[in-house]
């Protein structure tokens, strides 16, 4: 027992010098969990290379295995992981049941093919299932299911209250509605389950239409006494209050605002889709700055105060800079060699794993090492023999 608490406290010693233990004034910025999945998220949307896009996988699998906590939200990994897999099942069912674009000559299996009318040229149902329609299908399931574990990854490292009370002040009011919206929807759960196990130990049924109005009208009493209670809360503390802006600069605050969005939205775009890669930066750059400053002037409207904001530090900038270098980095990679990034299946070839892209992706892993570790649970003590007798 000596032995493994010396190992225990060993390994210990050693990950706290690589990373503080993580704490309320040090904890990691949540923007910054968001940038580096994405950035994660865009190098997958760029590749069907399915080796790569496992690699990034195992990338994100390895960082939430690494630095997630013991908090609700950290349980929503394991949900995005299945949903990734269920992605991948439909997109074969739908190349195997529709068919596919892609013309082989490898036949697999062939299906009895449902008449369609004339006016539905061009779709099938049925028909010959060949092995390179197949692996298309695959390969673009993948890819699809790569960038939800990416996403998936944010959600479980990333505190969500914590990263809507980080929002602008324009942004104020709908953050305060979502974390609203957050903090009551597991109460009306709790108090549903409440009711319906009151109602069984009462020997009654909490089932059909006449127990679910039983069991549905205190819980919307109970909700509605808690919205009056909060918005008494609210406008005692002064919720609401805003600043004069003159009508110039609202118009101003319109138009970068929204302009800065469709250009975010185009950007976007343009990074995700192939043949957009002379558009996508530019169009996102100016579209994000556009955006920050709508949002910045709109702040002056809002008259609040943060409590304990988050700081974005050294830390947050190595994290969300890993990320964004691993985008770049693959998105070069896609335009200088494509082929690396995208193997053929006309005919059929066996996907290699390319050398620098696998290179940029392990970048990928330094928020393991640099973010704050998750507060370790305190071993047991030993037991003594006289405790034991």
């Amino acid at each position: 027992m000596r032995d493994l608490t010396g190992h225990a406290r060993a390994g210990g010693l050693l990950s706290r010098r690589r990373a503080p233990e993580a704490h309320r004034s040090n904890a990691l910025h949540p923007g910054a969990w968001w940038v580096w999945a994405l950035g994660l998220g865009t190098a997958a949307s760029r590749t069907t290379n399915p080796l790569l896009i496992a690699l990034l996988i195992g990338v994100a699998g390895y960082v939430v295995a690494a630095r997630r906590t013991a908090a609700p939200w950290a349980k929503s990994y394991g949900a995005f992981v299945k949903l990734a897999l269920l992605v991948i099942g439909i997109r074969l069912v739908f190349a195997i049941v529709l068919g596919s674009p892609i013309p082989g000559t490898h036949v697999l299996v062939t299906l009895p093919e449902v008449p369609l009318p004339d006016w539905a040229k061009g779709v099938r149902i049925g028909g010959r299932v060949t092995a390179e329609g197949v692996l298309f299908a695959l390969y673009d399931g993948i890819r699809l299911a790569g960038l939800l574990i990416c996403v998936g990854a944010a959600n479980a490292l990333a505190s969500p209250s914590r990263l809507l009370k980080s929002l602008p002040g324009a942004l104020y009011e709908v953050g305060v509605a979502v974390v609203v919206a957050m903090t009551f929807a597991p109460n009306l759960i709790a108090d549903v389950q409440r009711l319906r196990s009151a109602r069984r130990l009462r020997g009654r049924s909490d089932k059909g239409v006449r127990g679910l109005l039983q069991v549905g009208l205190p819980v919307l009493e109970g909700a509605l006494e808690r919205s009056v209670a909060l918005a008494a809360a609210m406008d005692a503390r002064g919720f609401g209050r805003s600043a004069a802006v003159p009508a110039g600069v609202r118009r101003a605050i319109a138009v970068l605002t929204l302009g800065g969005l469709m250009g975010v939205c185009v950007g976007t775009y343009g990074l995700l889709t192939a043949q957009g890669g002379w558009y996508g930066v530019p169009a996102l750059v100016a579209g994000l700055l556009a955006a920050l400053a709508g949002l910045r002037l709109g702040g002056r409207r809002a008259v609040r105060t943060r409590y304990r904001p988050d700081r974005w530090g050294v830390r947050a900038w190595l994290v969300s800079g890993s990320g964004i270098a691993v985008a770049g980095l693959v998105i070069w990679a896609a335009s200088s060699d494509p082929a690396a990034l995208h193997p053929g299946v006309v005919p059929l070839i066996a996907p290699a794993l390319p050398l620098w892209p696998a290179l940029a992706v392990l970048l990928g892993l330094l928020p393991a090492f640099v973010a704050p570790a998750p507060p370790t649970p305190a071993l047991p003590s030993p037991v003594s023999a006289k405790e034991t007798s």
